[in-house]
C-alpha cells in the first residue's frame, strides 16, 4: 500500500494544481494550495522546474512524466504496482489508456472514496485497511483489491456501531455517487454495476500521455 510520508500538499504544489488528496479540507480556506500555488522547493517561485508559466516550456518527456505522477498521486499508488497495472491494460481488449483508468477506479479504497463512505481515497485505504468493509460478505484488508462487475461492499456489522459510521449516511448524501456504481445508503452498502466509462473518470488526467511515457521505456 502506498504510503505518503511528506506534506501531501506539497504533491499538489509539485503539479501545479489541486488533487484533492485531504478530501474535504481543499475546498476550504486551510487548503496550503491557495496560499502557495508555486512549486516546492528554493527555486519554486522563479526557477525553471517550479511555477506554472514555466511549466508551458515542457519537454514531451516533462509532460509524459507529469502525467503518469498525477495519475500516481491521485490514486495512492506506487511506482512498481503502477507500472503492474498498465502491463494489466496492455493484456486486456480496448484501449490501453481507458483500461489503465479503469483499472485504478476498480481499487477497492477508490470505490469505497467514490460511494462517499469517505472524505478522501487516503481516509478510504485507512479504513479498509482497518477491516472495516466486506467484498461480497467477507471481510478484508486489502485496499488495493480490484473490483470487478457485480461485486458488493458494504460496512462490517461490527464497524456499523462506530460513532464515524453512525454518521456517515446523513453525510455521504451529500455527495453524488457515479453512476457505474449502486448506492443504498439505508443498508450502506454499494455494489459495482458495471466498468466506469471515460467521461465518468478523473477528466484531469491524460491517459495517452501515460501510455506513451511507457511507450518509450
Amino acid at each position: 500500500m502506498a504510503k505518503t510520508l511528506s506534506p501531501v500538499c506539497k504533491l499538489c504544489r509539485r503539479e501545479g494544481e489541486k488533487l484533492y488528496l485531504k478530501g474535504e479540507r481543499c475546498f476550504t480556506s486551510k487548503c496550503a494550495f491557495e496560499k502557495r500555488s508555486f512549486a516546492p522547493g528554493q527555486h519554486g517561485k522563479t526557477g525553471s522546474r517550479g511555477g506554472n508559466a514555466s511549466r508551458t516550456g515542457q519537454s514531451d518527456f516533462s509532460r509524459q512524466l507529469r502525467a503518469k505522477q498525477k495519475a500516481r498521486r491521485i490514486y495512492g499508488v506506487l511506482e512498481r504496482q503502477f507500472r503492474r497495472y498498465y502491463e494489466t491494460a496492455i493484456a486486456r481488449r480496448g484501449l490501453t489508456g481507458l483500461n489503465l483508468l479503469q483499472i485504478l477506479e476498480s481499487r477497492l479504497d477508490n470505490v469505497v472514496f467514490r460511494l462517499g463512505f469517505a472524505s478522501s481515497r487516503s481516509q478510504a485505504r485507512m479504513l479498509v485497511t482497518h477491516g472495516h468493509f466486506t467484498v461480497n460478505g467477507r471481510r478484508t484488508d486489502v485496499p488495493s483489491m480490484l473490483l470487478k462487475e457485480g461485486d458488493e461492499i458494504a460496512i462490517r456489522d461490527g464497524s456499523s456501531k462506530l460513532t464515524y459510521f453512525k454518521d456517515l449516511s446523513a453525510v455521504a448524501e451529500k455527495r453524488a455517487s457515479p453512476a457505474w456504481l449502486s448506492r443504498d445508503l439505508k443498508k450502506m452498502a454499494g455494489a459495482v454495476s458495471r466498468m466506469p466509462e471515460r467521461a465518468e473518470i478523473e477528466g484531469a488526467l491524460n491517459e495517452q500521455l501515460i501510455v506513451e511515457y511507457y511507450s518509450r521505456r
